[in-house]
């Protein structure tokens, strides 16, 4: 460490983090990003994480990502950022070229959970299904049913839900209860269940990569 790096410690700046990559990654995937840290002993990789409901804003992610890409980019070798487009329109893809840092390639975390080409390849007959993974099976009440207003208006249930047929559960662990849950979730929402164990999809690999 150099007299620098201990000037900058002891204003509680980190040090410039030789060989390390910092992800910055969206909170719906904390404990799967965790999850695969510990079993692959991925300890050259740092997570952060911006708050998942960014999602109910997909309009606010780019800048975000942006501002936590300015905070921490001199402190790592490398970023990696791990949110597909999300519903930015291609913003946040654009953004990060601009930047010099990789993303995670997708639509969504329910196509690199399938896996993207899986996902693209079933996309004709699945376009009436409701997707849900590990984390919003946890957070349903959270991320779908109160901030569609369901828990005070229950009778809009067939007004947003109407045109679907399915709920698709995209398991990222084999957890009884979270299956129990999700059915639940899919009888609230009046839809046929399926359930596919996909564990993590194609964010394994891009992890591996790094």
């Amino acid at each position: 460490m150099t007299l620098s790096d201990v000037a900058l410690t002891e204003q509680g700046l980190p040090p410039a983090r030789k060989g390390r990559v910092l992800l910055i990654a969206c909170g719906a995937l904390a404990r799967e990003i965790l999850a695969l840290k510990a079993a692959n002993g991925w300890d050259h990789l740092d997570l952060t994480c911006l708050p998942a409901n960014l999602h109910l804003w997909p309009e606010r992610i780019t800048d975000a990502v942006t501002a936590a890409v300015a905070e921490h980019r001199a402190a790592y070798d490398s970023v990696f950022v791990v949110y597909a487009d999300c519903g930015t329109g291609g913003l946040l893809a654009a953004r990060c070229a601009e930047l010099g840092v990789e993303m995670i390639a997708g639509p969504h975390c329910y196509a690199f959970y399938e896996g993207v080409d899986v996902f693209a390849a079933k996309a004709d007959t699945e376009f009436t299904a409701f997707y849900l993974t590990d984390f919003l099976v946890r957070q349903f009440d959270a991320f779908v049913w109160r901030p569609m207003g369901l828990d005070r208006h229950p009778e809009l249930r067939d007004s947003y839900f109407g045109n679907y047929d399915r709920l698709i559960y995209q398991a990222q662990t084999d957890d009884p209860a979270l299956d129990a849950a999700a059915r639940a979730a899919a009888a609230r929402l009046g839809l046929a269940y399926e359930r596919r164990l996909t564990g993590y999809g194609d964010l394994a690999p891009a992890l591996a990569a790094l």
